[in-house]
C-alpha cells in the first residue's frame, strides 16, 4: 500500500479539514501522514507509539511532507491512561490487533473523543492470526466490539485487498 491507499482508506471519516486527532499506536507514521493531509494545517495530531525510533522517523518524513500541521509525537503505552486533550476524532490503524483486551482499550479512547468524535479502525478483514498479527477483528467482530464500548453509527468506509490475511478494511464508530 501506498500514501493514496491510506487516505484512501481513512478518508470518509474524516468529515472536514482541522479538529484535534490521535493516532493511537502509530508506528512509522503512514496513517498519521494520510491523516494530516485530510484535517491539513487547521488541525492537530497527537501520534502515540512506545518506539521512539518511529517517532522520530515519523517527525522528520512530516516536517518533510506537512510541515504545517501541528503535531504532538508521544513515545507511550496507548493502552495505558495519557494525558490528551478532547479529540474529534482518533486513528487505529494496524494498532488493535496487538491488544488483548480491545474492549478495554476501546472504552479508554472513547472517553478521549468528544461526544460525536470519530474512531476510524483500520483492520485485516479476518478473526484468525498470526504471529505478526495476534488479533486481528473482522468488520463483523468490530461492530459488536464497537457497539459493546460504546459507538454509534458504526460503518464500513472501505475494503482493499492485502497480502497478509486477504483483505484489508477501513470503518468508523462516533462516540
Amino acid at each position: 500500500m501506498n500514501h493514496r491507499d491510506h487516505v484512501e482508506l481513512l478518508r470518509g471519516g474524516v468529515p472536514a479539514p482541522g479538529g484535534v486527532w490521535a493516532d493511537f499506536g502509530s508506528g512509522g507514521g503512514a496513517f498519521t501522514l494520510a491523516l494530516a493531509e485530510l484535517i491539513s494545517a487547521t488541525g492537530e495530531i497527537y501520534s502515540i507509539d512506545r518506539d521512539r525510533g518511529a517517532l522520530a522517523s515519523q517527525e522528520r518524513e512530516m516536517q518533510a511532507r506537512f510541515p504545517t500541521v501541528s503535531t504532538h509525537y508521544m513515545a507511550a503505552d496507548f493502552t495505558r491512561p495519557l494525558d490528551l486533550p478532547p479529540l474529534d476524532g482518533a486513528v487505529l490503524a494496524n494498532s488493535l490487533h496487538f491488544v488483548r483486551d480491545q474492549d478495554a482499550a476501546l472504552r479508554q479512547i472513547r472517553g478521549y473523543l468528544r461526544p460525536g468524535g470519530r474512531l476510524l479502525l483500520v483492520e485485516y478483514n479476518t478473526d484468525r492470526g498470526n504471529t505478526w498479527v495476534p488479533q486481528p477483528l473482522s468488520y463483523k467482530t468490530w461492530e459488536k466490539l464497537a457497539a459493546r464500548g460504546g459507538f454509534t453509527n458504526t460503518r464500513l468506509l472501505h475494503r482493499r485487498p492485502s497480502r497478509f490475511l486477504g483483505e484489508i478494511y477501513s470503518a468508523v464508530g462516533e462516540a
